[in-house]
């Protein structure tokens, strides 16, 4: 699933390749892929002729800002991908939704389950009012109202495992299996540690590290285990640099402990348990 790295990646190449181009058309192939209005034809109707002025990152969804005044979200779910393609490009069978622009260029939304989301949101209303998801998300971890308090105060009435905790969107708005993952590796913190036992002094290593590796991955252009692409159809590079994730049996790299795998909450967990304790 793409987290936080790989929206903030999308968001970045499509501020770089779509923007004050006005929207000539499009065409929905999966119509429950559209989840406001409820008739893709009103979809397409509303969006025609705008233009995309901005793209913004809320957790994991995509914002797009349109001219005249209005919003298109995106949430990409586990398998979503949005491609900038040529429009004479071959359709590939998971082709949900596709939007046209000038010189023959389209915003392709390509998602194998079909879990990923798009929302018109008129002007005159709230985003989250339509978009319901964003209305619980938690602060962003790059945002400066995410402090090592902030998020004391939110582990300390929480008596489940850290791991667990970190994947919940209202507390840690973004944050994912594999960036929870190498995360709590670099705060030495086991991810069966239960929230309420943590001591103060964790929780500041645990912050900086959060920021640390979704900074990281950000610079690698995201992660890529499985189908994630960015907008030009690039994988990502962070999976060669990832410490504990999806590395079950192999060493650590700090201190050749051998990394093991357990299930937290149906999610896999990835840790050293020399180095997390």
């Amino acid at each position: 699933m793409p987290e936080l790295p790989e929206v903030e990646t999308v968001r970045r190449g499509l501020n770089q390749l779509t923007l004050n181009q006005e929207i000539t058309g499009g065409d929905v192939l999966l119509p429950r892929t559209i989840a406001h209005p409820f008739f893709v034809e009103e979809f397409i109707e509303k969006i025609k002729t705008s233009a995309i002025t901005s793209w913004h990152r809320r957790g994991k969804y995509l914002l797009a800002e349109l001219s005249p005044f209005s919003w298109l979200g995106v949430h990409l779910r586990m398998t979503g991908q949005l491609l900038w393609l040529n429009r004479n490009e071959p359709l590939h069978k998971h082709t949900r939704v596709r939007l046209f622009f000038g010189d023959q260029q389209e915003l392709r939304f390509v998602d194998q389950r079909t879990f990923g989301q798009m929302w018109y949101v008129p002007g005159n209303v709230p985003v989250e009012s339509i978009i319901t998801g964003l209305a619980k998300l938690a602060v962003d971890p790059f945002s400066p109202e995410f402090t090592v308090e902030y998020l004391a105060n939110k582990l300390q009435k929480v008596r489940r495992p850290i791991k667990t905790a970190l994947l919940d969107q209202s507390i840690v708005a973004g944050l994912g299996n594999i960036y929870a993952d190498e995360a709590l590796f670099k705060s030495g913190i086991l991810p069966t540690t239960i929230c309420t036992e943590l001591q103060k002094k964790q929780i500041e290593p645990l912050r900086t590290a959060i920021i640390d590796v979704l900074s990281a991955s950000i610079a690698a252009g995201g992660t890529t285990f499985s189908n994630f692409l960015n907008v030009k159809g690039v994988n990502g590079n962070y999976g060669g640099e990832a410490w504990v994730y999806n590395r079950a049996g192999e060493p650590c790299k700090v201190c050749s402990n051998i990394i093991q795998r357990i299930k937290l909450g149906g999610r896999s967990s990835h840790f050293c348990s020399q180095c997390q304790s």
